[in-house]
């Protein structure tokens, strides 16, 4: 039976699929202005409640000039997944029931879900079968998640409690980090109590791989907990550091082996690709992002650690009015922070049925093809330098030539300038080894060959005038 609220939710749909629909015109980058913004949701706020249907138009055509492109198939700028329509479709029954997935007595489907769903992510990504899950916002906390779980069975075998007595007084844990090791790492590590100046950063080569022997010797001196960091897919240039070798001096002292695999654990999904994460299995916990690879709507990510009874102490939460679970239940709230949160397994569970393993095995690779396609093509015009050999879907690029070799950053920012003026795709730039780079992701269910040939003529033709203006006028703007 239709109510007052019918109304507001045939909007919701309608503007949704037609945003949908639109998928690959929608601008890549947002068309209104912050001030255009702010006046557009502003004014003061209202002495009585508007029709919700009203509302929900009114939020629609206030937001939609603000939205970038991140969802359709020319946003080649970070490693965002496109929200893919199954999961969104997943997502907006979980909105409209309203549930609490912290909980099992809150919402137990969520909590069957999220139980499929974390066997079927083991099996997908080939990590060991007891390993526990948590569903989280995405890859910080995740490796919050799986870092405070480290920290906790760190210092119980040294007899230390940290979740009932914490840090001060306790032993000192060493944590080692790849030099390019993302943020995220160290933002987890602060909110951990860590610190970001106390970790020991290891030496990386040119593409961000953590150097191993630098490793070995810096744990040599180490005589105390150790906590060792690995990356599975660096975010600029998509290498894997040296997993096996990582694994066997990190378990030699007896230390814990995290890993950052926010996009490249999926890697291990697709066969032609998975040779590129060997090794990663011998780790002790792991992080991967499901609004990346996997597509799902935002905010997804998992927490995987190898030892579940550490990873339940540093999450578990107890209060006389929360339902007790038995042991045969997987209640959500033991495995991360929140004791309320979005019911994040149906979003999950309905993406890994959608695609299954040959669709994510698919999609993985052509990523992978596509990335090998514009880097090669890019590749073939004076001036553009790829600055990494491709293996996954992430590499670096550089304009340059001998005319301007000494202004090359400032060429580089302003072909992204330049591209980001036309609109047709959308880059980003970054430092990287003390010079300014533009970085490539390919990681949209929407990307198709044709998107990536567009891509390259837009780039090859921004490149060019710049290259052309320079020559005129002697010098970069």
């Amino acid at each position: 039976m239709r109510d007052q609220y019918s109304p507001a939710l045939d909007v919701a749909y309608r503007r949704a699929l037609r945003f949908h629909e639109a998928r690959k015109s929608v601008p890549t980058k947002a068309s209104a202005t912050g001030d255009q913004l702010l006046e557009a949701f502003g004014g003061p706020m209202p002495e009585v409640g508007m029709a919700p249907a009203t509302v929900i138009e009114r939020l629609a055509d206030a937001a939609e000039p603000g939205l970038t492109g991140t969802a359709g198939p020319h946003f080649f700028a970070w490693v965002m997944g496109a929200s893919h329509p199954v999961g969104v479709a997943a997502d907006w029954l979980t909105s409209m029931w309203g549930q609490n997935g912290a909980g099992y007595h809150s919402c137990p489907a969520n909590a069957a879900a999220e139980a499929v769903a974390s066997k079927w992510l083991l099996e997908l990504l080939q990590l060991p079968p007891e390993c526990s899950v948590g569903f989280t916002t995405g890859g910080t906390m995740s490796h919050f998640v799986c870092l405070a779980a480290a920290r906790g069975e760190l210092l119980r075998r040294q007899g230390w409690d940290v979740e009932a007595d914490g840090l001060f007084g306790a032993p000192q844990i060493t944590v080692c980090v790849g030099a390019d090791a993302h943020v995220s790492v160290f933002s987890a590590l602060r909110y951990l109590g860590f610190g970001q100046r106390r970790v020991v950063v290891i030496p990386t080569d040119p593409d961000g791989r953590m150097d191993p022997n630098e490793l070995r010797r810096a744990i040599a001196k180490v005589n105390e907990p150790l906590l060792v960091i690995a990356q599975a897919g660096q975010i600029n240039t998509g290498a894997f550091d040296s997993m096996h070798t990582i694994a066997e001096s990190t378990h030699e002292q007896e230390g814990w082996m995290h890993v950052d695999g926010a996009f490249g654990l999926w890697a291990r999904a697709c066969p032609p690709r998975a040779y590129l994460a060997q090794g990663v299995e011998q780790a002790d916990s792991w992080t991967t992002d499901g609004h990346k690879w996997l597509q799902a709507p935002y905010d997804c990510g998992f927490a995987i650690v190898r030892d579940a009874s550490a990873h339940h102490r540093a999450m578990t939460v107890q209060a006389s009015y929360l339902p007790v679970t038995g042991e045969e239940v997987r209640d959500p709230k033991e495995w991360v922070p929140e004791l309320s949160r979005r019911a994040r397994g149906f979003a999950t569970w309905a993406l890994l049925c959608a695609f299954g393993k040959d669709g994510i095995s698919a999609m993985v690779e052509r990523h992978c093809q596509l990335a090998e396609r514009m880097s090669a093509g890019l590749a073939r015009e004076p001036g553009i330098h790829v600055l990494n050999k491709v293996e996954l879907n992430q590499f670096l690029v550089r304009f340059t030539c001998a005319e301007m070799s000494e202004q090359s950053d400032q060429a580089t920012k302003d072909v992204i300038a330049q591209l980001d003026t036309e609109g047709t795709v959308f880059f980003s730039g970054a430092a990287w080894k003390g010079m300014w780079v533009m970085r490539v992701s390919v990681i949209s269910w929407a990307t198709t060959e044709p998107d990536v040939d567009k891509a390259m003529s837009v780039i090859i033709e921004a490149w060019r005038n710049v290259k052309g203006k320079t020559e005129e006028s002697g010098s970069l703007n």
